[in-house]
């Protein structure tokens, strides 16, 4: 028997549409895996989680919701541009019941189009997390980011990572990312995404990002930095994760990407299944 996969996300209920768009396109892409979500968030209505469940439950999957205990967060900076959910995923270790090893962390805006499992499985090789970055046509963007946090390696998107809690449990202390905020703030742009490559850089497995973490914005990007090998037929047939990364969302009136109409087909799809 396959062992189950279990899918963190941490949002706010402004986010449940978009997580439920997600989740149906992991079930349409994933037949033959069962899924555990683990929902880690603050303040999210019961009927809204009832939702959530009821449709984790017409796919067979198990959920979970964690409500954050607060005390963890006694010595937190969260003045307006650090809000508490900034750390979630950052301290997942130190939030999620310890007997759980391992999640695949997942924001919320994505499409799945192809098996998880495959990442799922991958070797960590010693390391903590899993991640992509999004080097563009060229790479400048991770020298860009190397200068302004002082760094040695590539710049890794947080939207999706493997990550080994036990690890994460002995690595990630609050008070360092507190330390950081106190004498970083000027150069945090993106503080969550900042302070995990400023702190934990080092501790990354990098995984390709035509696969498992497609920045849907940049479809021409790839088509050239391939030399046309990565048209949407390649796409179709190996990317496995579509992360519709800045603004607007797919799910905004004004957005038309390359994969505007897929991301509005699985929306359609989802009403199927809550």
């Amino acid at each position: 028997m396959k062992e189950k996969i279990d899918i963190l996300v941490t949002i706010d209920e402004n986010y449940l549409n978009p997580l439920q768009v997600m989740l149906t396109s992991i079930y349409l892409n994933n037949q033959n895996d069962i899924f555990k979500i683990w929902l880690i968030h603050q303040s999210i209505p019961q009927e809204k989680l009832d939702s959530l469940n009821k449709q984790a439950t017409r796919f067979n999957w198990e959920f979970e919701a964690v409500v954050v205990d607060e005390s963890l967060f006694d010595n937190a900076k969260t003045v307006d541009r650090y809000p508490k959910e900034m750390y979630f995923r950052l301290l997942a270790g130190q939030i999620l019941p310890e007997k759980l090893k391992k999640v695949l962390y997942l924001d919320p805006d994505i499409l799945i189009i192809n098996p998880l499992r495959p990442l799922w499985e991958v070797d960590l090789k010693g390391n903590m997390l899993t991640a992509s970055t999004h080097a563009g046509v060229t790479s400048l963007i991770n020298g860009v980011n190397n200068i302004r946090l002082g760094t040695d390696h590539d710049y890794y998107n947080s939207g999706i990572m493997i990550m080994d809690l036990d690890m994460l449990r002995a690595v990630v202390k609050i008070e360092d990312i507190n330390d950081v905020i106190e004498n970083y703030n000027a150069v945090l742009i993106l503080p969550d995404q900042d302070i995990l490559n400023f702190l934990y850089g080092n501790f990354i497995l990098s995984v390709p990002e035509e696969i498992w973490n497609y920045d849907a914005r940049k479809y021409t990007s790839y088509l050239t930095r391939s030399l046309g090998k990565e048209d949407i037929h390649w796409v179709a047939e190996n990317t496995a994760i579509l992360h519709f990364c800045g603004q607007p969302k797919p799910w905004d009136e004004k957005n038309d990407t390359k994969f505007t109409a897929l991301y509005e087909n699985y929306r359609m799809l989802t009403n199927n299944y809550i």
